[in-house]
């Protein structure tokens, strides 16, 4: 899962099982969408990305690096314990845990990836929706 800064998802994206996490960065990068920024036409790329151990590894850095973003991936040679990313991981823990509230999401009743692809965009949209709502204008 790719969010933004206040944990609104971005882009999501199921994986079959025991697939290593460093895989899957080069897809979640290249399925961001435009986001918008105060004025002007809208970004390509965000500043800069963090990631824990999973994603730490010499060629996702690069990578990352290669496409223009600074790097906060934990590396994975490390001997420190934690990755270090404290409440910026926190966001992306809180957006994950509220795809829980989704039943059917929980456990795995579909029996095509594609199907189920899809009932996480619809809660990643339902998510989206809550957080607007937040931000209504009251006149």
């Amino acid at each position: 899962m790719l969010t933004e800064a206040e944990g609104v998802p971005l882009v999501v994206r199921t994986s079959p099982a025991n697939v290593n996490d460093e895989t899957q960065l080069p897809a979640l990068l290249e399925a961001m969408p435009p986001v918008q920024g105060p004025r002007g036409r809208p970004r390509r790329k965000p500043g800069s990305i963090f990631g824990d151990r999973a994603y730490g590894t010499a060629a996702m850095v690069a990578l990352v690096v290669m496409l223009g973003l600074f790097s906060f991936l934990a590396p994975r040679n490390s001997k420190a314990h934690g990755s270090g990313l404290g409440f910026f991981r926190y966001v992306v823990e809180r957006t994950l845990a509220g795809f829980s509230q989704f039943r059917r999401i929980g456990m795995c009743y579909e029996r095509t990836g594609v199907h189920f692809q899809a009932f996480h965009d619809l809660a990643a949209c339902c998510l989206v929706v809550t957080r607007l709502r937040h931000y209504e204008l009251q006149f």
